[in-house]
């Protein structure tokens, strides 16, 4: 059999680590891929511990015994996708690689996730009103349709996952509330399902104490994008007043459950493989419609991506997989999840603002955003200072310029509107540094990179972001006069902003490093400043020093866009439930547009021309995916032979997708 480049590449990158590794090599995790199962879909607890005991086997030929491998193994994937997770030397994985039933062998990587009006801007509903030709009137508002999540758990609490109103649990489901070791932790018939996969990132964490025993969402995230997809419509929702509205998922009467594969960092890393496929694994079985996946790592070849191998799994069995695109533009080749089989999502902007005018000592007005509710004095203006003309003797200018920890002089700042330039540490941080400096206000400021994408964050002092050409306003005039003052003017709402959408100067852009000739994104939606339900153990800053507690929170990221497009998916489920995931997505991706709420083409966040390696085929229409009036259907053996075209050989193909193929 002749091994994929990707596995030879593999194998003589762990040779040649383990000869230049002292003799005692440390063990590390990898995921081990074997590829389908031959067992059928309604398998049997034989069946299952049938293969768990062959994995044991396969292991123990390499480790000198059944225990060895009973010892090693952490995850043994028994149902749809065929493998296992285990702790290995390099040397012996270097052997398993080579080994003729093994599709892939690689380490048990980090991956990051990538982080109310929207809805109305996508044409659902206008001033809370549903119109006709609205998608929800159609689809029942999803009604039917169960969507799987994977991030960091639930918030179950939530007023978006009431089961007030709902019937009894689908009887397709077949999954679990696992809440053993988290007595107040509960489903119902909203949320119908939650799950915790934590030994991957064990592995790499250490061992865990019970608090991680549990589907609970201490994040944030996985709330935050599990309401924006299936979440119930909850009247009067805001972030400290600001937004009031109805909240609402894409597919609000869908049914939701929740699988917990990310967890606090460790070395910058939330999500790892291992449990990642546990979860894709599971969540198969237990009969999902549509699974939404808000996280990424950098591309890689699809038999060494846990997402990638997830999602074929999860499509051969008509189960549809939505991806973010990744949070690391706006430079070219960084998009993320690139399978042709994902619906991978970029993020733009909607037709609201929470301004927060900047008004200077020579009345100049520039327009920012916020969502803090602390105010200044009306009409009182007070002393401007560049972050940079603060700093701390033993600073450097870059760290003040940021206003980083440490960098700032209390002498200089105090009583005064800082100026700070965005980039590096988190906004909300910069904020938290400039009061404890002193400052009573201020201003942040983008970078020639992040251009006009203002996000109104949760600032914990009057605060507002403004774009890039006010920024340079704003130097130059506090180096024209001895005397700067200026006033930031308290947060409105407005709705109807133009340009609307324009791409997010973070969303990843193509093209694919992988596969150059697949297009990715697919496609853009909303993805900035979404205000969803969120977490109560944390505050809406996630950062220590927030002690407030929101029910909904306003954040910015891929990883909402995401969801947007998986509660749309959940509707066209809905209304089509015999359409192939190919199907959903051609009806989506050829029903979108490139134009913006001015009908200009959609522009980039420094209101230059956007194209396809930003917004794929464009931006979301939701009514008009319903009745695309063409198609572009594809089937399991379209993605095998563009796998073929790619080098990989039929019995790897094979073992992949556990059929007879041969490459054409």
């Amino acid at each position: 059999m002749r091994l994929s480049n990707a596995t030879l590449c593999l194998v003589s990158f762990i040779v040649f680590s383990f000869l230049q590794s002292p003799a005692f090599a440390v063990k590390r995790s990898y995921v081990v891929y074997l590829g389908g199962h031959s067992h059928g879909v309604q398998s049997s607890s034989i069946d299952l511990d049938a293969v768990t005991e062959s994995h044991y086997h396969f292991l123990g030929s390499f480790l000198g015994g059944h225990e060895h491998a009973r010892e090693a193994i952490f995850y043994s994937y028994t149902r749809h996708i065929n493998g296992f997770a285990a702790h290995l030397d390099d040397e012996v994985a270097a052997q398993i690689a080579r080994h003729p039933k093994v599709v892939s062998l690689f380490l048990n990587k980090g991956r990051k996730l990538h982080t109310t009006r929207s809805w109305d801007f996508l044409g659902l509903d206008h001033n809370g009103v549903v119109p006709s030709n609205s998608i929800w009137n159609k689809t029942r508002y999803g009604e039917g349709t169960i969507i799987g999540n994977l991030d960091t758990g639930v918030w179950p609490e939530s007023k978006s996952f009431s089961d007030d109103g709902y019937g009894p649990i689908p009887s397709k489901w077949k999954g679990i509330c696992q809440n053993q070791k988290d007595a107040g932790f509960h489903c119902n018939r909203k949320l119908i399902g939650a799950r915790y996969f934590n030994k991957g990132y064990a592995s790499v964490a250490g061992k865990l104490n019970s608090s991680f025993d549990t589907p609970r969402d201490k994040e944030g995230h996985g709330t935050h994008t599990l309401s924006t997809a299936g979440g119930n419509m909850v009247p009067r929702a805001s972030v400290f007043g600001f937004g009031k509205g109805t909240a609402k998922g894409g597919s609000p009467r869908a049914r939701v459950a929740a699988y917990k594969v990310c967890w606090p960092p460790v070395s910058g890393n939330e999500c790892f493989d291992a449990d990642i496929l546990a979860a894709f694994d599971v969540a198969i079985q237990d009969g999902v419609d549509v699974l939404s996946v808000s996280l990424g790592g950098d591309p890689t070849a699809f038999f060494n991506d846990s997402v990638a191998i997830g999602s074929f799994h999860a499509i051969k069995h008509g189960i549809v997989v939505v991806c973010s695109a990744g949070n690391s533009g706006p430079a070219d080749g960084t998009v993320s999840n690139i399978a042709p089989w994902q619906i991978t999502v970029g993020a733009s902007t909607m037709d609201r603002e929470f301004r927060s005018v900047v008004v200077l000592g020579n009345n100049m007005h520039y327009k920012g955003q916020s969502l803090s509710s602390k105010v200044l004095p009306d009409k009182k203006f007070f002393p401007l200072l560049s972050a940079a003309d603060a700093k701390l003797a033993n600073a450097s200018i870059q760290n003040a310029t940021l206003c980083q920890a440490g960098a700032l002089d209390p002498k200089k700042v105090t009583g005064k509107i800082l100026v700070c330039l965005r980039g590096k540490n988190a906004r909300v941080d910069k904020g938290q540094q400039a009061a404890l400096a002193g400052a009573v206000g201020m201003i942040l400021a983008n970078d020639f990179l992040t251009g006009n994408e203002i996000i109104a964050d949760a600032h914990l002092l009057p605060a507002s972001h403004i774009n890039y050409t006010d920024g340079l306003a704003v130097f130059a005039y506090i180096n024209s006069t001895k005397n700067p003052m200026a006033r930031i003017m308290p947060v409105t709402t407005l709705i109807g902003t133009k340009p609307a959408p324009f791409m997010a100067a973070f969303s990843s852009k193509g093209p694919n490093t992988i596969t150059p000739e697949i297009l990715k994104p697919d496609i853009t939606a909303p993805g900035v400043s979404v205000i969803a339900a969120y977490t109560e153990a944390e505050g809406p800053t996630n950062e220590d020093f927030d002690k407030r507690r929101v029910q909904f929170n306003s954040v910015s990221g891929t990883s909402m866009s995401c969801p947007h497009v998986s509660g749309i998916v959940g509707l066209l489920k809905t209304r089509y439930p015999n359409w192939s995931p190919a199907a959903i997505k051609s009806a989506i991706m050829t029903s979108a547009t490139t134009l913006d709420n001015a009908n200009e083409r959609i522009l980039n966040a420094s209101y230059i021309k956007a194209g396809p390696f930003s917004y794929g085929s464009g931006h979301i229409q939701p009514n008009l995916a319903m009745n695309p009036g063409l198609v572009y259907d594809l089937s399991t053996k379209d993605y095998l032979n563009f796998l073929c075209t790619l080098g990989y050989n039929d019995t790897l193909i094979s073992a992949f997708s556990q059929d007879n193929y041969k490459c054409p």
